[in-house]
């Protein structure tokens, strides 16, 4: 898929603000943000015009996935069809800004659809401040094919949601994950990947052995993963592409896990376990170089770099519980930011740079945090009987996580929250699923 034109985008509204402040950007249409609490936009998304014959049978789906984002979202409120008085025969003809005001929609999205008979589809979209009488931005079009319809759908919401936020979308985007089927005392595990609402499944590992903590590259074209296949933990390198992949080790005994990509994607910092420590290394994918970090007698382990691949926060029990620490990226001496109540644990850093999240254990509940990179300001987002793992969305406004259910039958789904605490939501996979890891915009 290809963008064919792009416009200048004028945001409307910003969520740059930290997960507790509200900012105003200038311009009619706002999403205002305050203390957690969001009042979600009315927008109007007509079923986009078929321009020709062969449309007809896509604009109803490509309607629906553009709605579905912005409102699964939490920052969009879609007014029902039913209520519209304006019928939008044509992409060209005049607006009737009248209609849509009286229904109180305050951004209304009209698009036209057109294809060839090779499977082209070209989508032609924009975006009305409807108390404006106008335009937001410039009109944009995409160009792909039939069987990227989702795709287009989302990144036609990547823009609305760009222009009337400030901040970039999330929509396309990928999740990779593990699979799990099976009752829970023999469980059967796989390497799957999907779209970021759960569409479009596939597999890129069998189920013959156990494998954990899939990790994205930062171009998302590659997955560190820790597998089973050797009869002890070891870390493997898999090319999203051919499905291919490989052992990172040198064939010894030692476990190696917990694996993470550096921000230039050519640096792997994981954990390995040698002669009863545990600590944290660096590999070179070159040249296979290993360079250890850390050399405490206590577990270091889920190491995540800051987006600059400056500093890594990490896990480490070396007060007795696992607490969240931060050291440069060479190694060095490490400071602990965690500060509250309980055992802290699989610490990622946010691609904004701003905040870490974080798995938080405490009086026999689980919870997904989010805390400033010195520790302050720390934020219990979820709650329940076991949440853990969390990865952040490519823009860094949502996070992704699992969460396991109680008791012989207790199984574990995906769920995300947005950082603010708000819009918790359950993500739909044709199996049980766990450990997620969220994959940048796709190209």
């Amino acid at each position: 898929m290809k963008i064919i034109t792009i416009a200048a985008m004028l945001a409307a509204a910003a969520l740059t603000a930290p997960p507790a402040a509200a900012q105003q950007a200038p311009g009619p249409l706002r999403i205002t943000l305050e203390q957690g609490v969001i009042e979600p936009l009315p927008i109007a998304i007509p079923t986009f015009v078929a321009e020709d014959a062969g449309a007809e049978a896509i604009v109803a789906e490509l309607t629906q996935v553009v709605t579905d984002d912005l409102v699964n979202s939490g920052l969009f409120r879609a007014i029902p069809a039913d209520a519209f008085i304006s019928r939008v025969a044509s992409f060209d003809a005049p607006v009737a800004y009248a209609d849509w005001k009286a229904i109180n929609a305050q951004a209304l999205v009209t698009a036209g659809v057109a294809t060839r008979g090779d499977g082209a589809v070209t989508v032609r979209f924009r975006l009305h401040d409807v108390f404006s009488d106008g335009e937001v931005g410039e009109g944009l079009q995409f160009a792909g094919t039939t069987t990227e319809l989702r795709r287009l759908g989302h990144k036609i919401a990547d823009e609305i949601y760009s222009r009337l936020t400030g901040e970039a979308g999330y929509f396309d985007s990928r999740v990779v994950f593990v699979s799990e089927t099976g009752p829970k005392n023999a469980r059967l595990k796989r390497l799957a990947i999907m779209d970021y609402d759960g569409a479009n499944v596939r597999y890129l590992t069998d189920d013959s052995s156990i494998v954990l903590a899939p990790r994205f590259s930062p171009r998302g074209d590659r997955v560190l993963y820790t597998s089973y296949a050797s009869g002890f933990p070891e870390v493997y390198l898999l090319d999203v592409g051919s499905v291919t992949s490989q052992p990172l080790g040198d064939g010894s005994s030692t476990m190696s896990f917990a694996p993470r990509f550096a921000p230039d994607g050519n640096t792997v910092v994981y954990s390995l376990s040698s002669g009863g420590n545990t600590d944290l290394y660096t590999l070179d994918l070159a040249t296979g170089a290993r360079q250890r970090l850390t050399s405490a007698p206590s577990i270091e382990t889920a190491p995540s770099y800051s987006p600059d691949g400056s500093q890594i926060v990490f896990e480490s029990d070396r007060t007795g519980i696992p607490q969240i620490y931060v050291m440069p990226a060479s190694g060095g001496e490490a400071r602990r930011i965690s500060s509250g109540e309980g055992r802290y644990g699989t610490p990622v850093w946010s691609p904004r740079g701003d905040l870490i999240a974080f798995t938080k254990q405490n009086a026999g509940r689980f919870h997904i945090g989010a805390m400033r990179t010195d520790g302050s300001d720390e934020r219990l987002l979820t709650a329940s009987f076991l949440d853990e793992g969390p990865t952040w969305a490519p823009n860094g406004r949502v996070i992704m996580f699992t969460r396991e259910t109680q008791g012989e039958d207790g199984a574990p789904d995906l769920w995300s929250v947005d950082v603010t605490g708000r819009n918790l939501r359950r993500v739909s996979t044709p199996a049980f699923a766990s450990d997620p890891s969220w994959s940048p915009l796709l190209p």
